[in-house]
């Protein structure tokens, strides 16, 4: 797992599929999801690790984004 595409895919296998139209809402959004399905023990450890990796990495690119604008 290397992208969001890959945690995008990762979470549709579960039948998760988020898009509001904000790039950041929906990292959030997903990274709740990924929460949910690790507490529920759906996926293992090493792939909640790097999804969450890869989700709070973007937000963290799509915020400095943002600040640029303002």
């Amino acid at each position: 797992m290397k992208t969001v595409y890959d945690v995008q895919q990762l979470l549709k296998r579960f039948g998760t599929i988020i898009y509001v139209g904000d790039r950041l809402a929906d990292l959030e959004l997903m990274e709740e999801e990924l929460k949910e399905l690790y507490q529920s023990q759906l996926i293992d450890v090493k792939d909640f690790q790097m999804a969450l990796f890869i989700l709070r990495h973007e937000a963290q690119i799509e915020r400095e984004k943002r600040m640029k604008k303002e």
